[in-house]
């Protein structure tokens, strides 16, 4: 269970900050100097702080976090094993589907499998990447995993 005792109260809500940060941009080529940064404070205190505060590294709670996202798209999406670890931030399938399985028990592959033999409405990868929902390459100029902004244009206001 994580203790607040050890860390600076002051401290919290930078350690937050960057907790949300994760949250909000796992899919990113995240590391400890650029979560550190983020909270404002040096790469050591903050491993230390953040273990202290969530009970986890920030790289585990990253790799906890991503692999939570993976399968939310392996349940939901008619995607490969190799476009879930893609978009969810991983930069290689191996080290993607060890994780995985380490921490659910179970293969990417066997996972998917499982929950797609109950049998529930999978919506189409092609669907996804197509209204820009998922675009882990960047081609529609909206940042992986949002919607594309609204065009410019008058506005009408009413």
């Amino acid at each position: 269970m994580p203790t607040h005792e050890k860390v600076a109260p002051s401290l919290l809500v930078h350690l937050r900050r960057a907790r949300d940060h994760v949250d909000r941009h796992y899919r990113e080529p995240l590391d400890l100097d650029v979560l550190a940064a983020v909270a404002g404070v040096s790469k050591y205190h903050f491993v230390r702080c953040f273990e202290a505060t969530y009970g986890e590294t920030p790289i585990r709670y990253l790799t906890r976090r991503r692999i939570e996202r993976a399968q939310d798209l392996l349940r939901a999406a008619n995607l490969t094993v190799t476009e879930v670890c893609m978009l969810v931030g991983f930069s290689s399938l191996g080290s993607f589907s060890s994780r995985f399985a380490q921490l659910v028990g179970e293969t990417p592959t066997a996972y998917r499998d499982r929950w797609a033999a109950r049998g529930g409405a999978r919506v189409p990868g092609c669907y996804l990447f197509m209204k820009g929902v998922l675009d882990p390459a960047g081609t529609t100029g909206a940042q992986s995993g949002r919607r594309p902004p609204p065009p410019y244009g008058p506005t009408v206001n009413t």
